[in-house]
């Protein structure tokens, strides 16, 4: 008899039923890429509003960035932030070719691709100060809680990423 897990999403409300099997997945967290056009702007964002971590980088070459397909030939650096400095932390890498973006969209629904993310905090109030003191624009309404009480608060980075923050006061 197989064995299920489940799995409540709270913020769609929606029921997931995940098989209890063995993964081929060597790791259970995802490391996901963000090219930015300015990689101290994103880095000062996400370390020192956010409050990420940065955790390490490594370079690409450019045989590999060309091998790999990754970028044609440029060579790059990969900065490695983390919302804590722990091997069970998904890692955040950034890169950056310098390059500024086309447009920067207003809404999530102005492009396919990855366009949000959404980041669970245990207090709200230490990162909406240092928004407010750096002038960055909060795009939810003011007080704006979820289903279950939490406060939720929309920010873009520097590049028009759209950052969700969920979590209490």
């Amino acid at each position: 008899m197989k064995k299920y897990t489940f799995i409540t999403c709270l913020f769609f409300g929606t029921l997931l039923f995940a098989q209890n099997t063995t993964s081929n997945f060597d790791k259970p967290t995802i490391s996901i890429g963000l090219l930015v056009s300015d990689m101290d702007a994103s880095t000062a964002f996400y370390t020192g509003i956010i409050g990420m971590q940065e955790t390490g980088g490594f370079p690409v070459d450019s045989v590999f960035a060309k091998e790999s397909g990754l970028s044609g030939g440029v060579p790059f650096d990969v900065k490695i932030l983390k919302l804590e400095n722990s091997e069970a932390a998904s890692e955040f890498k950034m890169v950056s070719f310098g390059k500024e973006t086309i447009g920067k969209e207003q809404v999530i629904q102005d492009q396919n691709r990855m366009r949000y993310m959404t980041i669970f905090v245990t207090s709200m109030t230490p990162i909406l100060e240092r928004v407010k003191k750096a002038g960055i624009p909060v795009l939810s309404e003011p007080g704006l809680t979820i289903r279950d009480g939490r406060q939720f608060v929309l920010l873009q980075d520097p590049d028009g990423v759209f950052v969700e923050l969920i979590g209490n006061k």
